[in-house]
C-alpha cells in the first residue's frame, strides 16, 4: 500500500541520513534498525563530537554522542547514547534524551520533553512537556504542549498499524506514531501506539488519535463547548 511507505509521509530530499528510509514500509526502520543506523553513524565519525554548545549544568552521560555545529544544550538536559543531534538544534532546560535519538537540523527538545528511539526531521519541535517514545516526527513537525505518542499497548501485544481494511505486523512491541511533514498537533493530544498520520494534517487539542490519518485532514472532537450567563440569583 502506498500509505506505507516512508514517501507518503516524508520529503527526503534534503535529510542526511536518508539511507535509513530505504524501506518497504515504514514502520520498519524503527526498533534495532535504527539503533544499529545510529551505531555505524558514530563509527564512522571522525574528529570533535561535541561542535555545538553544552552549558554548564547539563549532563551527557556518555560519549555515544554527536551535537552538530551551533547546536545548544542548554543546563538542566540530560543525554544518554546513543544520540545523534543535528546542527542549529535546541534541547532545552529539563530536555530527557534517553538514547536511540537522530534529529536534522534546526530541530526543538524543550523542556521536560522525553524522546527516546526517535527520529526527527529538519525543523521537527517537541517543545514543552512532551513524550515522544519510538517515533518519527517529519519535516516541520510541531507538537503542542503536552502531546503525548504512547508507544506500549496496555497488554504489551505486538503493535499492528492500519491501512485501509488491512492490519499489519509490525514485529515490534513498542512502536508510537509516524507523523508526516508538516503535521500539526494541539496541546494535550495523544497520539495510540502504531499511529500513522499523513502529511500536512492537523490534529486538534486534546484529541486521541489513533488508526491511520490520510494527509490533508483535520481530526477532532465533536463535543462543543457552550457558554452560559451565570443565572444573577448565584452571585
Amino acid at each position: 500500500m502506498d500509505n506505507l511507505k516512508p514517501e507518503y509521509y516524508f520529503d527526503l530530499k534534503n535529510i542526511s541520513f536518508k539511507t535509513l528510509f530505504e524501506v518497504d514500509k515504514v514502520y520498519q526502520i524503527l526498533g534495532k534498525n535504527l539503533h544499529k543506523y545510529i551505531f555505524q553513524l558514530l563509527e564512522r565519525h571522525i574528529g570533535n563530537k561535541i561542535q555545538g554548545v553544552v552549558q554548564e549544568g547539563a549532563f551527557l552521560a556518555d560519549d555515544l554522542i554527536i551535537i552538530g555545529k551551533n547546536s545548544v544544550v542548554e543546563s538542566g538536559a540530560y543525554i544518554k547514547g546513543p544520540t545523534i543531534i543535528g546542527e542549529n538544534c535546541q534541547i532545552r532546560h529539563g530536555a530527557y534524551i534517553r538514547g536511540g535519538v537522530i534529529t536534522g537540523d534546526n530541530c526543538v527538545i524543550g523542556h521536560t520533553t522525553e524522546i527516546k528511539s526517535s527520529i526527527m526531521l529538519n525543523n521537527a519541535k517537541a517543545a514543552h512537556f512532551a513524550y515522544v517514545g519510538d517515533s518519527i516526527l517529519g519535516n516541520g513537525v510541531n507538537l503542542g504542549a503536552g502531546t503525548k505518542l504512547a508507544n506500549l499497548k496496555i497488554y504489551n501485544d505486538e503493535i499492528l498499524v492500519t491501512s485501509g481494511d488491512y492490519r499489519y505486523s509490525t514485529g515490534l512491541k513498542k512502536m508510537g506514531a509516524i507523523i508526516g511533514d508538516g503535521v500539526e498537533i494541539g496541546c494535550n493530544a495523544t497520539t495510540a501506539p502504531g499511529t500513522l498520520i499523513g502529511k500536512e494534517s492537523r490534529i486538534y487539542p486534546n484529541v486521541m488519535a489513533f488508526g491511520f490519518i490520510p494527509q490533508n485532514h483535520i481530526l477532532k472532537n465533536k463535543a462543543q463547548t457552550e457558554l452560559i450567563v451565570i443565572d444573577e440569583r448565584r452571585k
